[in-house]
């Protein structure tokens, strides 16, 4: 391997070296390429490309997942909470009532929470975080009375649902949050 470089005298010149690669990696070598920028339309000619490269770095939209998390966890929040509601009805349990009005309410504070503060164009992660928290218990909760009673409804159900849902909140964790508020897309394009 060899790196050749001819005409070492650079002076009122601008240098570019570009690499080219053969099939062979002894026959690699790198090019020097003179430009001379002698009149003021090659250099505008250079800061508009310049320009036009941050501008399309600057366009680039920040990944995000296509959902929102609370589009799905309102609803999640109300099942968990009518769960309980209904199961108390039925059951006379107030274990029952309790977990369902303790982990639906908790779910829906923190959906709503979020929404609210995605609305302010903040992170909201921790809510986030939070959500995925309870789904993850309620799934070892639902499943630990499945396994006790073996009937697949309602925890069997519940323990489904909360599994789906705490793949929904991966998902939107790894993709990377929320997308933003649509005003606030429509600020910064503008900026």
């Amino acid at each position: 391997m060899s790196l050749e470089r001819h005409d070492t005298d650079t002076a009122g010149s601008d240098t570019k070296n570009t690499l080219s690669y053969a099939v062979d990696v002894s026959k690699l070598h790198v090019e020097e390429k003179k430009n001379s920028y002698s009149t003021k339309d090659g250099h505008d000619a250079e800061k508009i490309g310049f320009g036009e490269a941050t501008q399309e770095s600057v366009d680039q939209p920040k990944r995000t997942a296509k959902i929102h998390d609370f589009c799905l966890g309102i609803p999640f929040g109300g099942f968990v909470l009518t769960g309980g509601i209904i199961g108390f009805l039925f059951s006379r349990s107030p274990a029952t009532l309790s977990s369902g009005v303790l982990f639906g309410g908790a779910l829906l504070f923190l959906s709503t929470f979020s929404m609210k503060v995605w609305r302010q164009g903040n992170s909201s992660l921790p809510f986030i975080l939070g959500q995925a928290a309870l789904a993850g218990v309620l799934i070892w909760k639902n499943f630990q009375s499945y396994s006790l009673a073996k009937k697949i409804f309602p925890s069997g159900i519940s323990a489904i649902i909360s599994s789906a849902m705490l793949c929904f909140y991966l998902y939107v964790l790894i993709s990377g949050g929320n997308p933003p508020p649509k005003k606030l897309k429509a600020s910064a394009s503008t900026a």
